[in-house]
């Protein structure tokens, strides 16, 4: 019933539906909801909670610290928010009354850009990161993986004899899940480089763990202590801008861009359902993918109107490609730099 307290609807809601949901994100839900939606809303009936209550609920949290910020973050406040909206639609979808959260529009996040490193950089970094994380580093920024996706990386998941790791599970909050999406659920390619980074870990870890990237203990990297303690320091010591160690996955992908592979194949290495947020995300970062001087149309047009050109002639043939499984020369240097 609509008169139902909240909190009482909510842990209904939550036995109803936690079915659907990963373990990590019951995890997530469960903090939200005993950390601000029921000290606020848990006595009072659901179907009385008003679009006024819900403002007042949210300018109170614009006044709560962040977690790295004096304030909460606008991106924070709409999570907080997200499931009380579900609640509220739920509870409305049931007993016939219009939810108060129908009309309310989330906080405009401001679009923050991707902060890749450049080969260059990434050649300082993986000369000085400390000898144990050297080929972590080299994995990360050459295969695109996510961070709970490399934490979590089995070796029973990596296939040396077709060069291929295998993303089948990703590591969040401590236990290993299912990945993001069904579309993570991928094949990543190792050129030499990452072939040879992995031979030697495995050879360094395969003893002591299941777990290709591990701690002392043979137990996955704890994302945080690997921030505070390897990845912030090391770039401080180069003086490179601080960032999170998400960059190592926009770094891949802007390599393999600059380089000219194709990007149906970066997306597919990425993870991506489709190209679409490869070039939206990355362009910029590659110039001739936003050159807008009009050269390669002039380029083109020349094989076929070429001035003097004898009529009914046949045109100019197209480069070939190399041997098939030959790689461009972009990648061949890019290997002999990363050596």
């Amino acid at each position: 019933m609509a008169t139902l307290p909240f909190g009482e609807y909510t842990r209904q809601w939550l036995a109803e539906h936690q079915v659907e949901w990963r373990r990590s994100h019951i995890k997530v839900l469960n903090s939200t909801i005993d950390g601000h939606l029921l000290p606020h809303f848990g006595d009072k009936p659901v179907g009385s909670i008003t679009k006024s209550d819900i403002l007042a609920f949210r300018a109170k949290l614009a006044e709560l610290p962040g977690r790295t910020r004096e304030k909460m973050s606008n991106k924070r406040i709409n999570g907080i928010l997200a499931p009380l909206r579900q609640i509220l639609n739920d509870a409305a979808d049931r007993h016939g009354f219009i939810s108060p959260t129908a009309s309310l529009k989330p906080l405009r996040i401001r679009k923050t850009d991707v902060e890749p490193f450049t080969l260059d950089e990434v050649q300082r970094l993986l000369g000085a990161v400390r000898a144990d994380y050297h080929d972590y580093f080299t994995t990360r920024f050459l295969t695109g993986m996510r961070t709970g996706e490399a934490h979590g990386l089995k070796w029973k998941y990596v296939d040396f004899e077709h060069r291929l790791i295998l993303i089948r599970e990703t590591f969040v909050l401590g236990e290993d899940e299912y990945t993001k999406t069904d579309s993570s659920q991928r094949d990543i390619q190792m050129n030499q480089v990452v072939f040879e980074a992995l031979q030697r870990q495995h050879a360094a870890t395969s003893a002591m763990s299941e777990y290709v990237f591990c701690n002392r203990e043979g137990k996955p990297l704890d994302n945080k202590n690997f921030t505070d303690r390897v990845w912030s320091p090391l770039l401080r010591h180069l003086g490179l801008k601080a960032r999170r160690p998400y960059q190592m996955r926009h770094t891949a992908a802007t390599l393999w861009l600059a380089s000219g592979e194709a990007p149906e194949w970066i997306a597919r290495q990425l993870g991506h359902s489709s190209t679409e947020m490869l070039f939206r995300v990355y362009s910029r970062y590659v110039p001739n993918l936003t050159r807008q001087d009009g050269s390669a149309i002039d380029r083109l047009l020349a094989t076929r109107f070429a001035s003097g050109a004898t009529k009914g002639a046949k045109p100019a043939e197209a480069t070939e490609p190399g041997p098939k499984g030959q790689p461009p020369p972009a990648r061949l240097a890019q290997h002999a730099v990363l050596q």
